[in-house]
């Protein structure tokens, strides 16, 4: 629904949405996981919000998914599961409530929707989209493909599900090293992120061939931008996702995906870090690591962002935007996500 001035009068005519510290304060336990980063007046206005969507997810047998991108709010307020791309997808396949509502991007939904065809799977905001998802389409696989005949195509999950489906088998920058390595050819194409693939290329024994896309958030950071900082402050660490570019990524202490630089942060637990990726990435795990101070370079996804307290609520009330994946592109697809995750699983055994 786009008329917010309509939207905002329905859900006032069916919840009590109005800011309160006394609601707030009832609300502790919830406010504890984010009080370093969002001040009490913040959740005063967020808690009625937290409260309705938490009351109907019940009514509506609904799970909340949402990836580590989301706010403060989102990520400790309202969530049931959080996660990197891989983690969601793993998530989806265990759902056993009837409706998703995916917090996230719009490739997220769809893969929620793909392995799960029989269940409703709903999208805050449909505007929600990916900078890589929009890069590369079949068309783009089928060009890789003649021009290296024979090389197997592992596309990102940050891809349409009409893109899934043309490929062999998907990754997520915490598994594309061990998915390109387990490929039998020599030539591996990867789509669409170049960045992510030059970072595998220079540790893969594979010939590494790749789609020139990238992120708007990672392809921003410099390595200038990192020497700066830590010739500012020689005690910083500098923790790099690897959807930046092979310079930036060769100045960070560690490079993981989103789960990976947490999982970092919380057992080395440094006095100081940089996580240069997402900027609400560092106030979702502040207040679980208050021994850590966090430099916070800012880019942040307006994709992302789209997802609010208040649409996540209309999406319950209404249950819509729904989603819907074409069934044969969803079988397809549903392939290569599901080798994906159980060679993921296998690798791990």
């Amino acid at each position: 629904m786009t008329d917010m001035a309509a939207m905002q009068a329905e859900l006032a005519n069916h919840y009590d949405l109005t800011p309160s510290m006394a609601r707030a304060k009832e609300m502790g336990e919830i406010y504890g996981r984010m009080d370093r980063v969002v001040p009490e007046a913040d959740f005063a206005l967020h808690a009625p919000y937290i409260e309705a969507i938490n009351r109907l997810k019940r009514e509506r047998n609904a799970v909340i998914l949402a990836h580590n991108y989301m706010t403060p709010d989102i990520y400790h307020g309202v969530a049931d599961f959080v996660g990197d791309s891989l983690q969601l997808a793993i998530e989806a396949t265990r759902v056993e409530e009837d409706v998703i509502v995916q917090c996230g991007v719009h490739f997220m939904a769809e893969t929620s929707k793909i392995l799960n065809p029989d269940k409703t799977v709903l999208i805050p905001d449909m505007g929600a989209g990916c900078s890589l998802a929009e890069s590369i389409t079949a068309e783009g696989i089928e060009e890789m493909r003649a021009k290296y005949p024979g090389a197997p195509v592992v596309s990102y999950v940050n891809t349409t599900a009409e893109v899934k489906a043309a490929s062999d088998i998907c990754c997520t920058s915490s598994n594309a090293l061990s998915i390109v390595e387990s490929m039998e050819s020599d030539t591996v194409i990867m789509t669409p992120d170049q960045f992510l693939a030059q970072n595998v290329a220079a540790q893969s024994t594979k010939n590494v061939v790749y789609w020139p896309g990238s992120c708007i958030v990672h392809e921003l950071y410099t390595a200038d931008d990192m020497k700066s900082y830590r010739e500012g402050d020689p005690e910083l660490k500098i923790i790099a996702h690897p959807e930046c570019p092979p310079d930036v990524v060769a100045e960070a202490d560690f490079t993981g995906s989103t789960s990976g630089i947490i999982g970092w942060v919380r057992e080395n637990k440094p006095k100081k870090a940089m996580l240069v990726t997402e900027c609400s990435m560092a106030s979702n795990i502040s207040d679980s690591l208050p021994e850590v101070e966090f430099a916070k370079p800012c880019n942040m996804c307006p994709y992302m962002k789209k997802i609010t307290l208040e649409k996540i609520l209309w999406s319950l009330h209404t249950m819509s935007p729904e989603v819907h994946v074409d069934p044969q592109i969803a079988e397809r697809a549903r392939q290569s996500v599901q080798k994906m995750i159980d060679l993921s699983s296998s690798l791990k055994n």
